[in-house]
């Protein structure tokens, strides 16, 4: 899938604007997430009037979201609910049934090796949506 380049650069637009600790967990964030499925579609949703829009990462559905608050980055799984996570890396949106999301608060680091394993852990749990909708076809 090509990279969309605009959401990919209004994302780098929205960390470069972050001027503190939260643009960077965002950037480290992004490059774990690259690391983990290279070629992940970028986009950018729910722009309106009284939001800029969030940055979603993508393939065959939403992975995640980044959003940033001021005393925390989440990172808010679509289908987190139904992933595992034996590391516990979700940490917030816990009582929902399909989503979870990680909070991630200044001086905090993810595990980097689990954070990929969650990220590569939807992305197939998308893709294994897709084709059972497809044999439905």
């Amino acid at each position: 899938m090509p990279p969309d380049t605009d959401a990919s650069a209004r994302i780098t637009e929205h960390i470069e604007s972050l001027d503190d600790w939260r643009g960077e967990t965002l950037t480290h964030v992004r490059d774990l997430i690259r690391q983990a499925l290279p070629g992940v579609l970028e986009e950018w949703k729910w722009a309106k009037p009284s939001s800029p829009g969030v940055p979603v990462w993508s393939s065959d559905g939403i992975i995640c979201t980044g959003e940033t608050y001021k005393a925390y980055v989440k990172l808010t799984f679509a289908h987190g609910a139904a992933l595992p996570d034996p590391k516990g890396l979700f940490n917030a949106s816990l009582g929902g049934g399909t989503r979870r999301a990680i909070d991630i608060h200044e001086g905090e680091r993810l595990n980097a090796t689990a954070f990929k394993a969650l990220i590569r852990a939807a992305a197939k749990a998308n893709a294994e949506v897709q084709a059972a909708r497809g044999k439905k076809k």
